[in-house]
């Protein structure tokens, strides 16, 4: 790669609504409003449309499954789909009775997670592909998901925030109900858009739609809860001298060094040290809204997804404002700098 930057070739014709690394390979995938998930191999300067494929409905979560050969997404059509992406083959594994906002696969468990706006999780069992899902009822309306190797954080309206044991919802009792491991509010006073959990298994960071991020600790000591804490990011000085604050629509941590990226409505990626509680750097302004991140297995890579977000008041997708833009990172560029 010439440059530590390239926008992808060939991208989706509406809004971006999750991207996602594969772990082992340099290949992404994008799914989007426009009813299609895109398979790229971002190996290569420009990118390489592998294939897309097409559903019903919008879709809003894509991941890959135990290989890179599998995927699953989730969308507006309610269902719960792996697809074969060698082949292009289609599987409903489940419908919900609304939208399916998210859907994260647990290597470890060897089960997917769905989180509809119906406020239910589906838990399917993969290896067992005969064995109906469980359904497991939530308190409100999920708004995102995220997986360590052994827990999962729901994020819902009304901030609502459960922590779930994965070992818990991948045993035989999860069929007659269980409870989450914790259950909290959130520490951020408006509506909770994204949540990503830490490598390292010890916590995760939230952000809203009001311009801030929160980082807290699963330990539910004192002494570990007392470490929480949340700052203000993603806002802009308007000519007027106003305070303009934007969402924080998505986060990702680096997969090596535990730090995390945050992408906004204003157009702009940032890079977070959390444990010392520094911004590492900013990139330059892409021309419209954020709306998701990812970073390759390895950490050398960082997907970011620009879409209109409509933070102008302008409704519309105008053409050249959906982009896909893949950074290569450089030696310790997104290294902690440590405490102060």
């Amino acid at each position: 790669m010439t440059t530590p930057q390239y926008e992808l070739a060939n991208p989706p014709t509406d809004a971006i609504s999750a991207i996602q690394y594969a772990p082992t390979s340099l290949r992404l995938l994008v799914a989007s409003w426009d009813k299609y998930v895109y398979l790229y191999d971002t190996s290569q300067s420009s990118g390489q449309l592998l294939d897309k494929y097409e559903h019903r409905a919008p879709v809003l979560g894509v991941c890959f499954g135990e290989n890179d050969e599998a995927a699953y997404t989730a969308g507006l059509d309610w269902d719960v789909r792996r697809i074969n992406l060698s082949t292009g083959a289609q599987t409903v594994l489940s419908t919900h009775t609304n939208g399916v906002k998210s859907v994260l696969y647990s290597r470890p468990q060897n089960i997917l997670i769905s989180a509809s706006w119906d406020s239910t999780l589906h838990i399917h069992h993969l290896s067992h592909p005969s064995k109906p899902h469980v359904t497991i009822n939530l308190p409100n309306k999920p708004f995102s998901l995220s997986l360590t190797p052994t827990k999962l954080v729901v994020a819902m309206a009304s901030r609502t925030l459960h922590i779930y044991t994965l070992s818990d919802l991948a045993s035989d009792s999860a069929a007659q109900g269980i409870e989450p491991w914790q259950r909290r509010e959130s520490s951020l006073k408006f509506m909770t858009r994204a949540v990503a959990c830490m490598p390292n298994d010890a916590g995760y960071a939230s952000s809203s739609i009001e311009g801030r991020v929160a980082v807290e600790w699963f330990d539910p000591s004192a002494t570990s809860q007392s470490r929480k804490y949340a700052f203000k990011c993603h806002r802009q000085t308007s000519p007027e001298g106003i305070d303009v604050v934007y969402p924080v629509n998505a986060l990702a941590f680096h997969p090596v060094h535990g730090t995390f990226a945050s992408g906004g409505g204003d157009g702009f990626v940032a890079l977070w040290d959390g444990v010392a509680k520094r911004r590492i750097r900013q990139y330059q302004k892409y021309a419209a809204s954020v709306s998701a991140l990812s970073f390759s297995g390895n950490g050398r890579f960082l997907a970011v997804a620009v879409s209109p977000g409509f933070e102008d008041g302008k409704e519309g997708v105008a053409e050249g404002m959906v982009a896909v833009f893949v950074r290569e990172l450089s030696e310790g560029e997104a290294k902690g700098k440590g405490a102060k």
